[in-house]
């Protein structure tokens, strides 16, 4: 197939989290089928509601200064789906991509066909297979694997990672996962298995709750990422240099490459994990640890773009921190585009973030489960957020934000990973255009 009609094929599986058809079976076997590349490598397992990203690109910007060659996968992308695979920080070529994707459909459907079986992998069952794939032919020492959705039947949890990692937990997803914090951390606890070396971020005391009895289940012993944070600095648009203490190691003056102070939390999880890793013989020095940190990029989080800044929060854990950042570094006046899922808590981010804004710009996503335009001005008016725009489409709404937004204000744009795609692909076209006209 080339790389057109592989896409047409993925997304012939159903959306993504629509047809998610949870469970490990056809995974194991697809894997089994390909000769099970991820017995070729070791990987580390990162799951969690928020954080888990940024979490996963620093420990592989740590590994790769470290001089690990390093396979990271990630979920979901911006604009091409070769984002999700990058080895040695570079993403999958759309070529190799789409070689890969047709050896795992070729795989899959000869598998039903003997009845193996019952129904093809899901879109992310096979995107997981090609990452794989992919990592143990460019002879990967390292995988990163962030879970998609929750974590028990995840189908990155059949690549037996010997880490494992827990971000903080918050409510999310709760028609795949639970209606409860419990019974949401009980599903990505679960990654936590007899003989692995389990990380924990700082967490809702519930939440710990679950994963501690998770761990004693299965004979592990957590290791908390506790930490002590020294706050040296920070820059105007919201960078932090800190010094971090933790039960191993002490990182002086680390200037986390990342904006919004949460972003240091995430960095002693990728720390603890790097330090995890030294226990099990891999060679991190501290200079690597601490460079890694510093240069670590994640797209769409807390990132300036043309002068907008774009964030994917998209729950309303993650909605308040972006809150945070804004109150703390925003000092201008704030236009916000909006657009999310409508099977997201709506009214609580909405709540948080709208009356940080002098105006608000909604939008639709193209995407299936987007809340509609008029859905979300019900939202805004139930809020009290004043001079809210309505329009039809991601582009209708960058350029209504342009002309209402002032010369000395600022634009973000957040309420779904998938809305900052379409954004950063418009801007993408944008400034070809430019450069050719």
């Amino acid at each position: 197939m080339e790389f057109k009609e592989t896409l047409s094929y993925l997304l012939s599986l159903g959306h993504e989290t629509l047809a998610m058809k949870l469970g490990l079976k056809n995974t194991q076997l697809l894997l089994e089928a390909l000769g099970d590349p991820h017995h070729s490598f070791a990987s580390v397992q990162i799951a969690g509601t928020n954080g888990k990203g940024s979490t996963a690109a620093m420990l592989d910007s740590i590994c790769r200064r470290a001089g690990l060659r390093t396979g990271l996968f990630t979920s979901p992308h911006l604009i091409s789906i070769t984002e999700r695979i990058k080895i040695a920080d570079t993403d999958i070529t759309e070529p190799e991509f789409a070689r890969l994707a047709t050896q795992v459909k070729g795989t899959a459907e000869s598998l039903v066909a003997q009845g193996k079986l019952e129904a093809l992998p899901t879109f992310f069952e096979h995107v997981t297979a090609i990452a794989l794939l992919a990592f143990k032919e460019a002879g990967v020492e390292l995988a990163i694997l962030e879970t998609g959705l929750g974590g028990r039947l995840d189908a990155t949890t059949v690549a037996g990672a010997g880490i494992v990692a827990i971000t903080p937990i918050a409510l999310d997803h709760q028609e795949y996962l639970g209606a409860t914090l419990r019974e949401i951390t009980a599903e990505k606890a679960a990654i936590i298995r007899p003989g692995t070396s389990a990380i924990i971020a700082p967490q809702q005391r519930e939440a710990l709750e679950v994963i501690r009895q998770r761990a004693a289940e299965s004979e592990v012993q957590p290791l908390l990422a506790d930490y002590e944070a020294l706050i040296k600095g920070t820059t105007v648009d919201g960078r932090f240099t800190v010094t971090l203490q933790t039960k191993i190691g002490r990182y002086e003056s680390i200037s986390v490459g990342l904006r919004g102070k949460h972003q240091i939390e995430n960095a002693a999880t990728a720390i603890r994990i790097a330090e995890a890793l030294n226990q099990q013989g891999w060679k991190i020095a501290t200079t690597a640890i601490v460079a890694g940190i510093q240069t670590a990029n994640h797209a769409g989080r807390l990132e300036m773009v043309d002068g907008f800044l774009l964030d994917g929060a998209h729950n309303p854990s993650a909605a308040q921190t972006l809150r945070s950042y804004l109150d703390e570094f925003v000092k201008v006046p704030l236009t916000l585009v909006f657009g999310a899922m409508r099977d997201k808590s709506l009214e609580e981010m909405a709540a948080i973030l709208f009356p940080a804004a002098a105006r608000v710009v909604l939008t639709q996503v193209d995407n299936p489960r987007s809340a509609s335009g008029e859905e979300l001005r019900e939202i805004a008016a139930a809020s009290g957020a004043p001079n809210v725009f309505v329009t039809r489409s991601v582009s209708e709404a960058l350029t209504k934000a342009n002309e209402v937004t002032s010369s000395e204000g600022l634009t973000c744009i957040t309420g779904s990973l998938y809305l900052l795609g379409e954004v950063k692909a418009i801007l993408n076209a944008s400034t070809l255009t430019a450069k050719h006209s």
